[in-house]
Protein backbone atom coordinates (compact mmCIF):
# COMPACT_ATOMS: atom_id res chain seq x y z
CA UNK A 1 0.00 0.00 0.00
CA UNK A 2 1.30 3.88 -1.03
CA UNK A 3 1.92 5.39 1.89
CA UNK A 4 1.85 9.79 1.37
CA UNK A 5 4.13 11.51 3.62
CA UNK A 6 3.15 15.28 4.99
CA UNK A 7 6.42 17.73 4.81
CA UNK A 8 5.37 20.56 7.09
CA UNK A 9 7.77 23.25 6.51
CA UNK A 10 7.41 26.45 9.29
CA UNK A 11 9.28 29.29 7.61
CA UNK A 12 10.61 32.84 8.75
CA UNK A 13 12.28 34.95 6.62
CA UNK A 14 14.11 32.41 4.50
CA UNK A 15 14.33 33.99 1.21
CA UNK A 16 17.19 32.73 0.15
CA UNK A 17 16.77 29.16 1.05
CA UNK A 18 13.49 28.27 0.73
CA UNK A 19 12.83 27.46 -2.97
CA UNK A 20 16.29 25.08 -2.86
CA UNK A 21 14.80 23.57 0.07
CA UNK A 22 11.16 22.90 -1.63
CA UNK A 23 12.94 21.52 -4.73
CA UNK A 24 15.02 19.10 -2.41
CA UNK A 25 12.17 18.13 -0.76
CA UNK A 26 10.00 17.05 -3.81
CA UNK A 27 13.02 15.32 -5.37
CA UNK A 28 13.44 13.21 -1.85
CA UNK A 29 12.56 9.80 -3.20
CA UNK A 30 8.96 10.37 -1.36
CA UNK A 31 5.85 9.65 -3.36
CA UNK A 32 3.22 10.82 -3.06
CA UNK A 33 4.39 13.82 -0.75
CA UNK A 34 2.46 16.59 0.49
CA UNK A 35 4.45 19.85 1.15
CA UNK A 36 2.45 22.77 3.66
CA UNK A 37 4.12 25.57 4.13
CA UNK A 38 3.65 28.02 7.02
CA UNK A 39 5.29 31.05 6.45
CA UNK A 40 5.39 32.96 10.17
CA UNK A 41 5.29 36.53 9.40
CA UNK A 42 8.25 36.98 7.15
CA UNK A 43 9.64 40.50 6.44
CA UNK A 44 12.19 39.59 4.13
CA UNK A 45 10.96 38.97 0.78
CA UNK A 46 10.09 35.43 1.77
CA UNK A 47 6.66 35.92 0.90
CA UNK A 48 7.16 37.27 -2.12
CA UNK A 49 9.45 34.07 -3.39
CA UNK A 50 5.88 31.98 -1.95
CA UNK A 51 4.06 33.57 -4.19
CA UNK A 52 5.52 33.93 -7.19
CA UNK A 53 7.96 30.59 -6.97
CA UNK A 54 6.80 28.17 -4.27
CA UNK A 55 3.08 27.99 -4.43
CA UNK A 56 2.71 26.02 -7.93
CA UNK A 57 4.92 23.42 -6.33
CA UNK A 58 3.24 22.40 -3.16
CA UNK A 59 0.09 21.52 -1.96
CA UNK A 60 -0.91 24.94 0.21
CA UNK A 61 0.67 27.67 2.06
CA UNK A 62 -0.40 29.12 5.27
CA UNK A 63 0.43 32.68 6.18
CA UNK A 64 0.45 34.27 9.66
CA UNK A 65 0.29 37.67 9.64
CA UNK A 66 2.79 38.24 12.89
CA UNK A 67 5.65 36.03 13.70
CA UNK A 68 4.43 33.64 16.59
CA UNK A 69 7.22 31.49 16.53
CA UNK A 70 8.10 27.73 14.97
CA UNK A 71 5.65 25.84 17.82
CA UNK A 72 2.86 27.63 16.33
CA UNK A 73 3.84 27.67 12.92
CA UNK A 74 4.48 23.79 13.71
CA UNK A 75 0.48 23.56 15.03
CA UNK A 76 -0.82 25.42 12.03
CA UNK A 77 0.74 22.99 9.86
CA UNK A 78 -0.33 20.05 11.64
CA UNK A 79 -3.49 21.05 11.30
CA UNK A 80 -3.63 21.17 7.39
CA UNK A 81 -1.61 17.97 6.97
CA UNK A 82 -3.57 14.93 5.80
CA UNK A 83 -0.70 11.97 4.56
CA UNK A 84 -0.57 8.91 6.54
CA UNK A 85 2.61 10.31 7.76
CA UNK A 86 3.76 13.68 8.71
CA UNK A 87 7.39 15.26 9.20
CA UNK A 88 9.00 18.34 10.46
CA UNK A 89 11.54 20.02 7.70
CA UNK A 90 13.16 23.18 8.87
CA UNK A 91 13.89 25.70 5.88
CA UNK A 92 17.22 26.45 6.47
CA UNK A 93 18.95 23.81 4.57
CA UNK A 94 20.83 21.74 8.09
CA UNK A 95 18.36 19.12 7.20
CA UNK A 96 18.42 17.16 3.91
CA UNK A 97 15.47 15.38 2.99
CA UNK A 98 16.79 12.68 0.86
CA UNK A 99 16.98 11.39 4.31
CA UNK A 100 13.36 11.33 4.60
CA UNK A 101 12.59 7.23 2.87
CA UNK A 102 14.94 6.16 6.06
CA UNK A 103 12.89 7.88 9.04
CA UNK A 104 9.71 6.40 6.49
CA UNK A 105 10.80 2.58 7.04
CA UNK A 106 10.36 2.36 10.63
CA UNK A 107 6.43 3.64 10.35
CA UNK A 108 6.45 1.85 6.34
CA UNK A 109 7.21 -1.38 8.27
CA UNK A 110 4.76 -1.19 11.13
CA UNK A 111 7.09 -0.71 13.70
CA UNK A 112 7.02 2.64 15.00
CA UNK A 113 4.95 5.64 15.37
CA UNK A 114 6.90 8.29 15.62
CA UNK A 115 10.39 8.41 14.41
CA UNK A 116 13.21 10.14 15.94
CA UNK A 117 16.22 11.80 13.64
CA UNK A 118 20.15 11.70 15.83
CA UNK A 119 22.54 14.11 14.64
CA UNK A 120 24.38 11.82 17.43
CA UNK A 121 24.08 8.49 16.06
CA UNK A 122 25.30 6.65 13.50
CA UNK A 123 28.38 7.84 10.55
CA UNK A 124 26.37 10.39 8.43
CA UNK A 125 28.25 13.64 8.47
CA UNK A 126 27.64 16.99 10.20
CA UNK A 127 29.44 20.06 10.20
CA UNK A 128 31.63 20.89 13.03
CA UNK A 129 30.54 24.31 14.66
CA UNK A 130 29.54 25.65 18.18
CA UNK A 131 31.26 23.13 21.24
CA UNK A 132 28.45 24.88 23.89
CA UNK A 133 25.84 24.12 21.70
CA UNK A 134 26.44 20.99 21.38
CA UNK A 135 27.23 20.22 24.56
CA UNK A 136 23.89 22.11 25.26
CA UNK A 137 22.05 19.49 23.25
CA UNK A 138 23.23 16.60 24.63
CA UNK A 139 22.42 18.08 28.31
CA UNK A 140 18.74 19.06 27.52
CA UNK A 141 18.26 15.28 25.82
CA UNK A 142 20.19 13.71 29.19
CA UNK A 143 17.20 15.90 30.78
CA UNK A 144 14.48 15.05 28.91
CA UNK A 145 15.45 11.39 29.12
CA UNK A 146 15.43 11.55 33.20
CA UNK A 147 11.68 12.36 32.77
CA UNK A 148 10.21 10.19 30.17
CA UNK A 149 12.61 7.43 30.92
CA UNK A 150 13.43 6.98 27.25
CA UNK A 151 17.08 6.53 25.96
CA UNK A 152 16.87 8.96 22.58
CA UNK A 153 20.11 10.14 21.52
CA UNK A 154 19.16 13.75 20.23
CA UNK A 155 15.67 14.94 21.39
CA UNK A 156 16.26 18.53 19.74
CA UNK A 157 16.35 17.30 16.26
CA UNK A 158 14.02 18.73 13.73
CA UNK A 159 13.57 15.45 12.04
CA UNK A 160 10.39 13.82 14.01
CA UNK A 161 7.66 12.05 11.91
CA UNK A 162 4.56 10.76 12.85
CA UNK A 163 2.04 8.71 12.04
CA UNK A 164 -0.51 11.33 11.58
CA UNK A 165 -3.15 10.78 13.60
CA UNK A 166 -0.63 10.46 17.19
CA UNK A 167 0.41 14.15 16.05
CA UNK A 168 -3.39 14.92 15.27
CA UNK A 169 -4.30 14.11 19.05
CA UNK A 170 -1.54 15.65 20.66
CA UNK A 171 -2.51 18.77 22.38
CA UNK A 172 0.18 21.52 21.67
CA UNK A 173 0.87 24.72 23.68
CA UNK A 174 4.39 25.92 22.34
CA UNK A 175 5.15 29.02 20.39
CA UNK A 176 9.03 28.47 20.04
CA UNK A 177 11.58 25.75 20.20
CA UNK A 178 9.81 24.55 23.60
CA UNK A 179 8.30 22.43 21.05
CA UNK A 180 10.63 19.44 21.20
CA UNK A 181 10.62 19.03 24.58
CA UNK A 182 6.84 19.26 24.82
CA UNK A 183 6.05 16.77 22.25
CA UNK A 184 8.30 14.21 23.41
CA UNK A 185 6.93 14.54 27.03
CA UNK A 186 3.50 13.54 25.45
CA UNK A 187 5.10 11.37 23.50
CA UNK A 188 6.41 9.09 26.11
CA UNK A 189 3.41 9.47 28.36
CA UNK A 190 1.35 7.93 25.55
CA UNK A 191 3.67 4.77 25.88
CA UNK A 192 4.25 5.25 21.63
CA UNK A 193 6.74 3.23 20.16
CA UNK A 194 10.02 5.22 19.25
CA UNK A 195 12.53 4.41 16.72
CA UNK A 196 15.83 6.53 16.04
CA UNK A 197 17.16 6.92 13.12
CA UNK A 198 20.85 8.70 12.43
CA UNK A 199 20.43 12.12 10.21
CA UNK A 200 23.41 14.50 8.67
CA UNK A 201 23.92 18.00 9.66
CA UNK A 202 24.46 20.74 7.73
CA UNK A 203 23.77 23.43 10.97
CA UNK A 204 24.40 27.40 10.40
CA UNK A 205 26.42 29.95 11.79
CA UNK A 206 24.26 32.87 13.05
CA UNK A 207 26.35 34.66 10.44
CA UNK A 208 24.42 32.54 7.84
CA UNK A 209 20.83 32.81 9.80
CA UNK A 210 20.88 30.68 12.92
CA UNK A 211 18.38 31.77 15.13
CA UNK A 212 18.11 29.91 17.98
CA UNK A 213 20.03 31.04 20.89
CA UNK A 214 20.86 30.92 24.77
CA UNK A 215 17.23 31.86 25.55
CA UNK A 216 15.59 28.86 24.08
CA UNK A 217 18.22 26.83 25.97
CA UNK A 218 16.24 27.91 29.28
CA UNK A 219 12.93 27.54 27.46
CA UNK A 220 13.54 24.16 26.96
CA UNK A 221 14.57 23.32 30.21
CA UNK A 222 10.97 24.95 31.51
CA UNK A 223 9.29 23.03 28.98
CA UNK A 224 10.65 19.61 30.17
CA UNK A 225 9.30 20.45 33.85
CA UNK A 226 6.45 21.56 32.90
CA UNK A 227 5.46 19.01 30.59
CA UNK A 228 6.69 16.13 32.45
CA UNK A 229 5.98 17.75 36.13
CA UNK A 230 3.72 20.83 36.75
CA UNK A 231 1.54 19.91 33.15
CA UNK A 232 1.13 16.50 32.34
CA UNK A 233 -1.78 16.97 29.62
CA UNK A 234 -2.42 16.80 26.21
Amino acid sequence: MTRTLSVIIPCYNERATIRTLVDAVLNCGVNPIEIVVVDDGSTDGTRDVLGSEIAPLVSKIVYHEKNQGKGAALRTGFKHATGDYVIVQDADLEYDPRELPLLMQPLIDGKADVVFGSRFMGGAPHRVLYYWHSLGNQFLTTLSNMFTNLNLTDMECCYKMFRREVIQEIALEENRFGFEPEVTAKIARRQLRIYEVGVSYSGRTYAEGKKIGWRDGFRAIYAILKYNIWHRRG
